[in-house]
């Protein structure tokens, strides 16, 4: 598994991440059996949130951890917060409160990365800094970042948050690529020259902030992969996977890997065949006319 640098922390994290959202919905043994999976694949970060499984797929992590022979101090472990029942808060007492509650649930003393999981239009940005001060005082946080963020709600919170804004974790996939398309469309009247994103993809890359693909194989109707309604990018991918010795499954990660941001892949599966297949994405360097070919097979124009 290859590593990249998390920001310019000097942090060496595996370019694919496990995700933990559905963990809670394994046993002890099937959830271990998954971090053994994981480990074996060469994947040393594990990203949670308090919101999953309403705090059960970090219990469920903690309770499985034990029973395999991954050590503390050899993984990076994420979390976010900031979802509420029907409302987002980035409250300083919140963000405190929730921290504590991570730290208790996946029963350790600090979390590596801490990320506010979805923009709340109440922000204060000045609360904001006073939690992430405290919890990087008290050895609870270590790095910080941000989830589904734009670029000047990131400038915002950098008024003020003296830390490094070191990760935005973003939705994107092959049939999922705002972030790319506004870019090719630049100076044209077509549909995909739309800016959703307000070109955060560029940001994050002027900015030394790793970007971090979720949901990397899923389209508008599921997961795309194998399904009846995408068979023309199924078709392409399983056409270019040969020339690379690998599996169309495994091309849909590397597609995100070739991309210069250096991304770090959030995998969602809970299947350990899966996320070995998923995670031999890395060290697959795709050529360029190959990267478009699959960006077309997509049904993206190139104007």
């Amino acid at each position: 598994m290859k590593t990249i640098e998390l920001g310019k922390t000097g942090l060496q994290i595996s370019e694919v991440a496990l995700g933990c959202m559905r963990m809670d919905k394994l046993s002890k043994s099937d959830a271990t059996a998954v971090l053994e999976a994981s480990k074996e694949a060469g994947i040393n970060f594990y990203d949670h949130a308090d919101i999953y499984g309403k705090g059960e797929s970090e219990k469920r992590f903690a309770e499985a951890i034990k029973d395999t022979s991954i050590k503390r101090e050899d993984i990076i472990l994420q979390s976010k917060a900031g979802i509420r029942s029907g409302f987002y808060d980035f409250s300083k007492e919140h963000i405190i409160k929730s921290v504590d509650g991570i730290l208790k649930r996946l029963e350790t003393d600090y979390i590596d990365v801490f990320l506010l999981h979805r923009p709340d239009a109440l922000v204060e940005p000045e609360e904001v800094a006073e939690a992430f001060d405290q919890l990087r005082a008290s050895g609870k946080v270590k790095q910080f970042g941000v989830s589904n963020h734009s670029p000047n709600q990131i400038e915002l919170l950098k008024k003020y948050v003296k830390q490094t804004i070191v990760a935005n974790q973003l939705q994107m996939s092959v049939m999922h690529t705002g972030m790319i398309d506004a870019g090719v469309q630049v100076n044209t009247k077509h549909e995909a020259s739309i800016d959703h994103d307000r070109a955060i993809l560029d940001y994050c890359r002027l900015n030394d902030i790793t970007v971090q693909p979720w949901s990397p194989v899923q389209g508008s109707k599921g997961v795309f992969l194998n399904h009846s309604d995408y068979s023309d990018i199924n078709e392409t991918l399983k056409s270019v996977s040969e020339k690379y010795e690998t599996n169309h499954e495994a091309l849909a990660i590397a597609w995100l890997l070739r991309h210069p941001a250096q991304m770090q892949v959030i995998l969602g599966t809970m299947t350990p065949d899966r996320i070995k297949n998923y995670a031999s994405a890395s060290g697959i360097e795709l050529s360029r006319e190959d990267w478009y070919a699959i960006y077309r097979g997509a049904g993206n124009q190139l104007p």
